[in-house]
């Protein structure tokens, strides 16, 4: 073992674990990891609770007493994923309170069937936000054109906020701007602006899993060449936008009456295409004031043979861009790449939505007690 996530956390980035379930709560594991792997918080999505749920460990007295009550599938998905959420800030409050709420953070995703319904989406984070009822919860919104002014809605009511399905970066600017507008929302309103957390998670794997597909349909040796360098490109451009957005003058005001930065979070971290270096989305993107939020697979990969050799991410831009142009010139549409993989991404999670509803709805007509 190397002390990998040790370095990697001295880099400023921190290791946040992309799964969630209750029997990693009850076992004792997300404590472990936390104590052992430099694990500084968790995130979770529709796909991860319906992997989790429909395993069924550790599920079956809550789901049984659901039963008995004859809550409806919905009410009954939202009390058993917001125990779970409940149970691992719990456990990561020490983080919490350690780094000034920065850290030790648990994400929950509001009802992907939202995605495109703004004021929906704000009463969904409102109403989780109070179901979790811990200070150390993040609202998933994603940032969908109707999640724009959900996340400044929400940021202006105080609540902290998770944006995801980033792709773009011109939706990821668009999210940063939403971000700022929602805290001067919530100074207007007289709240305490430290208090207000905030992470923006652009989505890495994902983006070389459509491009590379589109270069391998070329089949060119200069199509070859730029296999698996645009998803790193893209984080890389990222980071200049926040470097750029968090240094302006309307940055600055926010920050004098103690806002926060929003933080770039690296999300869908785990490589999918066996040719490449397992860790390359942890080591190529290691930046100050990050988050990285890994499956486990990918945790233990870094921890195992991970080379943190600094940052990654300074002084990488104009390869970067030109890595992006080159796509450009291939015929290959960025703009194209990015509205699939966000329509691709809320279709996905809605699907995982859906599997959990109707496990969960066989669950409690089998639990259901007998009438009489």
């Amino acid at each position: 073992m190397t002390d990998a996530l040790k370095r990697l956390s001295e880099e400023g980035v921190a290791i946040w674990l992309d799964d969630l379930s209750r029997k990693r709560i009850t076992s004792g594991n997300l404590a472990e990891l936390i104590d052992q792997q430099h694990v500084v918080g968790v995130t979770t999505n529709p796909t991860i609770f319906q992997k989790a749920i429909s395993g069924g460990d550790g599920y079956e007295q809550q789901l049984s007493d659901l039963a008995a009550r004859k809550v409806t599938v919905d009410e009954a998905i939202r009390m058993i994923t917001t125990a779970d959420v409940r149970d691992a800030a719990d456990i990561l409050r020490p983080v919490y309170d350690a780094t000034d709420g920065q850290d030790g953070r648990v994400s929950i995703e509001v009802d992907p069937r939202l995605a495109h319904n703004t004021r929906a989406t704000v009463a969904e984070a409102k109403q989780l936000a109070w179901l979790v009822d811990r200070p150390n919860t993040l609202i998933k919104i994603p940032a969908t054109r109707a999640g724009l002014p959900a996340i400044a809605e929400t940021i202006g009511n105080g609540i902290s906020v998770n944006v995801t399905l980033i792709f773009s970066l011109e939706r990821y600017r668009a999210v940063m701007d939403a971000f700022v507008t929602g805290l001067e929302k919530a100074r207007q309103k007289g709240l305490d602006l430290s208090l207000i957390h905030s992470v923006a998670s652009f989505f890495v794997s994902r983006v070389d899993t459509e491009i590379d597909k589109r270069l391998d349909g070329l089949g060119t040796d200069e199509a070859k060449a730029l296999r698996g360098k645009a998803a790193v490109a893209n984080a890389r451009l990222a980071y200049q936008a926040y470097e750029e957005v968090f240094s302006s003058d309307r940055w600055q005001a926010l920050e004098n009456a103690g806002a926060n930065k929003q933080r770039p979070l690296w999300a869908s971290t785990g490589v999918k295409d066996p040719a490449y270096q397992d860790t390359m989305y942890v080591t190529d993107l290691v930046a100050p004031n990050t988050v990285n939020t890994m499956p486990e697979a990918t945790l233990e990969a870094t921890e195992d043979h991970g080379e943190i050799t600094g940052n990654t991410v300074a002084g990488t831009y104009e390869q970067a861009r030109a890595d992006l142009d080159a796509l450009e010139k291939l015929g290959i549409s960025y703009d194209d790449v990015v509205q699939v993989l966000e329509d691709e991404g809320v279709e996905k999670f809605e699907a995982s939505w859906n599997d959990l509803l109707k496990s969960t709805e066989a669950e409690l007509k089998r639990l259901a007690p007998s009438e009489g």
